[in-house]
Parts: structure tokens; sequence; C-alpha cells
């Protein structure tokens, strides 16, 4: 076994003793509790040379001394390749490690699709698919040569047709805006004279999700007159989708609405903004970057990392003059028992506007405490209430529970990454990042198996029930609490 030390001979020797997890020896004490504590903290620190490893490589419970082992390893390795050699605490990986979910069975139908996506007919026998995740995605695939079978095109435009004014609620199963949202695209790219006749309605609608949808159909159609004035839209995902359609296709003659942009609210939007305006030929640039990156460094969010470093990047200045804000090491609560392998469950129940229904996370504190105390912190706070889900790829992962719903607004401070011996297998819960230790208190579920994600992001959860409704979430759906279970004692 490879043991990462900083000690001596002493603590290498101690922690690399078999650990045997069967018997646990006495109950802790408070002062155990609280070399816990400090254990947890320190590798929250970074911070190797704490003394709470060397009280903790010698203690003579089994679990304070695979913290130990567990916190070097993962100091010394930001991507713990020894993780495999640690024992699993036996309270949470017994009750989650045998659970196996099936998947739908249009997921396979959904799949399928990735090698039908020149097969005009099978595109247009998945457009009336008895499910809708099918549907999207057929109508994501139709290219210009499915303009020769006239049902796709009258598909498209029924659900064009179809779009509610208020596109706020859907049943379960059903969709809202969803359909005529992704029909706007699909027929820009089918029947582009009749997309511009239509695009009007969609770029005004009250439905912020429908008005980028109608970005991305204005940059298929190369209507830049159109992108410029969602460029200008109120809600900051519109200004970022029709910011970065119209840095591709008019490059720095749109400089103007970019300068602007960089006073938006939305991190999002300042670093489309900041990536379109890298390598603009005027002199006053650099100095609209730099105070803009200044005014970010003063909102101090951890999460606008990738806002600030862009606007250097524009700026002609170097990723390391960002200056991150300064984040006290807290010991959050809950983080000592959840280290310890209690149980903690949280119900996700989403709202009905969103089709309803609700699925339950068992906490993974056994392998990610801290991280899975600051989630359950966050969550009793009602931090999640009414956030959505702004990502969702049905082979692959939902991601959500943004303020921003955008990848790049998350919480203050970064929860740092701890990687361990859970896999990303199917209906686990992963933490969202923007690199090593960035973790923005973002979700994301994976819907299969994604094992490849495993030395990058940490798994703080595991789904034990509900996947069905995980299964179910479309883009847009939104959250209506999250809240503890209490676990009756027997």
């Amino acid at each position: 076994m490879k043991v990462y030390c900083r000690f001596g001979q002493l603590v290498c020797a101690l922690i690399a003793l078999p650990v045997a997890m069967s018997a646990q020896g006495r109950t802790l004490t408070a002062v155990d509790s609280g070399l816990v504590g400090r254990i947890l903290l320190a590798e929250d620190r970074r911070d190797s040379t704490d003394v709470a490893f060397v009280d903790g490589a010698r203690h003579s419970d089994a679990r304070v001394r695979v913290l130990v082992q567990r916190a070097l390893g993962r100091i010394r390795d930001p991507r713990f390749a020894a993780r495999d050699s640690l024992p699993p605490f036996p309270a949470l990986s017994a009750f989650v490690s045998s659970r196996v979910w099936p998947e739908p069975v249009w997921r396979l139908r959904f799949r399928g699709l990735a090698d039908r996506r020149n097969d005009c007919a099978a595109l247009r026998i998945a457009l009336s698919d008895s499910a809708w995740p099918v549907r999207l995605h057929a109508a994501d695939l139709v290219t210009a040569p499915c303009v020769t079978d006239p049902a796709i095109g009258a598909t498209l435009r029924g659900w064009l047709d179809a779009l509610p004014a208020n596109a706020t609620r859907r049943a379960r199963g059903a969709v809202s805006w969803h359909a005529g949202a992704h029909a706007i695209v699909a027929l820009a790219r089918l029947y582009p004279g009749e997309a511009r006749q239509r695009i009007d309605g969609l770029a005004s609608h009250q439905q912020w999700h429908v008005r980028v949808y109608a970005a991305r159909a204005a940059a298929v159609l190369l209507d830049t007159a159109r992108l410029r004035a969602l460029a200008h839209d109120a809600n900051d995902n519109v200004k970022e989708a029709a910011i970065d359609a119209l840095a591709r296709l008019t490059g720095h003659a749109d400089d103007d609405i970019f300068l602007s942009a960089l006073n938006a609210a939305g991190a999002q939007a300042v670093r489309a903004a900041a990536v379109a305006l890298k390598g603009s030929p005027r002199t006053a640039v650099a100095a609209a970057l730099n105070a803009a990156f200044e005014r970010w460094v003063k909102r101090a969010n951890a999460s606008a990392h990738d806002a600030r470093t862009a606007l250097l990047a524009a700026a002609g200045r170097p990723a390391s003059d960002d200056r991150p804000p300064v984040e006290p090491a807290v010991l959050p609560p809950r983080a000592i028992a959840l280290a310890l392998g209690a149980d903690v469950r949280l119900r996700v129940t989403m709202a009905a506007s969103s089709g309803g229904g609700s699925f339950v996370v068992v906490l993974r504190g056994d392998v990610a405490p801290m991280m899975a105390a600051r989630i359950l912190g966050l969550a009793r706070s009602g931090y999640y209430t009414g956030l959505g889900w702004h990502r969702v790829e049905p082979d692959f992962v939902i991601q959500g529970l943004s303020p921003g719903e955008n990848e790049y607004v998350g919480w203050a401070q970064s929860l740092r990454d701890e990687l361990g011996t859970v896999h990303h297998t199917r209906g686990t819960v992963g933490m969202s990042t923007r690199g090593h230790d960035t973790g923005d208190a973002q979700w994301f579920i994976n819907l299969k198996d994604n094992l490849r994600l495993d030395a990058d992001y940490t798994v703080f959860g595991d789904i034990i029930e509900g996947i069905d409704v995980v299964d179910g979430v479309l883009e847009g759906d939104v959250v209506a609490s999250i809240t503890e279970i209490r676990i009756k004692s027997h």
C-alpha cells in the first residue's frame, strides 16, 4: 500500500498498519470527536503538517486512523490515486454499494439515435416516441437533408403552434416550453425562411429558456440583428447565448455590445463578453476589462473564478493575477457524525409546476464528510429552494441548483474535493466544479455509470428512492424544497 506521509517513519508506520474496520472498539469520547474534527479541518486546509495527523495515526479506533490515511492521501495527490487501497466505512457502504438502478427502457431508444442521425425515417419515428427525451433528441439531430420528409416539418410546426404563452407548468411526463423551443432551432436548419417568420414570438417570450433557444435559432439563421437585441435581454443566460453567437458571427464589430455586457449581474454573461472581447483592437477595452475584474474581486464569490480569469485573459494578464476570496476554515455542523458514518438523508421535492414527485439522497459523509455537511447546511438553510436543473443530458447527467441557472454561477465559497472509494455509478450524486477544489454547491446526478468522472469529481450522495423522478427531469425543472428526513431510532 502506498502511503503519503510528511511526519517521518513513525506516522507512516502507524497509518500503514492493516485496518480492521469490522471491529470499531470503544465508543468515541468528546475528546476523540474533537480530534476527528481537527483532522477534517486540517484536510480541508490542505495542511499536512497539522499535529492532528500524528495524534490520529496513533489512535486505537480504526475509523480515526483511516481518516488520517485518507486525508494525507488526498492532500498529497489531487486525484487520490491510492483511494482503492482504503477499506470503506461499513455503515453506509454496505447499505448502498449493492444497489443497481435499472435504466428506463426509453434510454436505449435515445442512445440508439446517435448512429441514426442521417436516417430521416428513424428520426421521424422518434419525433413521435412515447418519451419526450427521445422526441427532443430527435429534433436536435434533424438536419437539412430531412427537408424532403414533410412529416418531420409538420411535427415541428405542431410543436411550435402548441407553445403556451405561460410555459411555467408541466405535468409529469409531459413538456411545457421544451417542444416549441427545440422545434424553432430544428426548423431553422430545415426551413430557414419559415423560421425567420416565427422567431419573433419566441425571442420575446416571457419564459427566458425559450428566448435562449431563439438565440440559438438566430445563430443558425445568421440573424445578427436578432442576436444584437437578445444580447441586451434582461436574463443573463439569454445574454450569454446571444453574445457567444455574435462573437462567432461578427467578431469585434460588436464590441460595443460586449463592453456593455461587462456590467451584467451574472458571471455567465460577463465571462461570455470577456471571451468575445479578447483580441479587440480598441485601446479602451483593456481598461474596461480591468475595471470589471476589480468589481468581481470585490464580490468575493469563489464560483465566479471563470469570469474573473476570462477578464484577465482578455486584458492580456495571466490567470495567476486572480484574487479569489480567502475562506476561513470552519467545521460545519454534523461533519464529525457524517465522517463516522451517520445515516443522513435528504428528500428532494420537485415543484408541482415541474411535474412534482420526489427522490431521496443519502449523504455519503463516510467518504466526503465536509462536503456532505456543507450540503446539509445549505439544504437546511433553504438555499436550494426554487432553484432548477439547467443541464439535462438524458444519457449522461442532470446538473443544477445554481442561483443563476448556469454552470458559472454557484455558492460563494469553494467546496474542497473529497475523492473517495465511491464510483460515479448510476444514481450517485456528484459535486460540480470549475477545476480542482472549486466545488460550487451545484449537484449533478449520474443517469448512467460515468466512471471516467472518478478522478476529478467528488461523490457526496447516493439516491436510494425515486430514481424514476430523476429520470423524468427536463431542462428548467425546479426544486420546491430539500429537507432532511429524520431517521427513526429503533
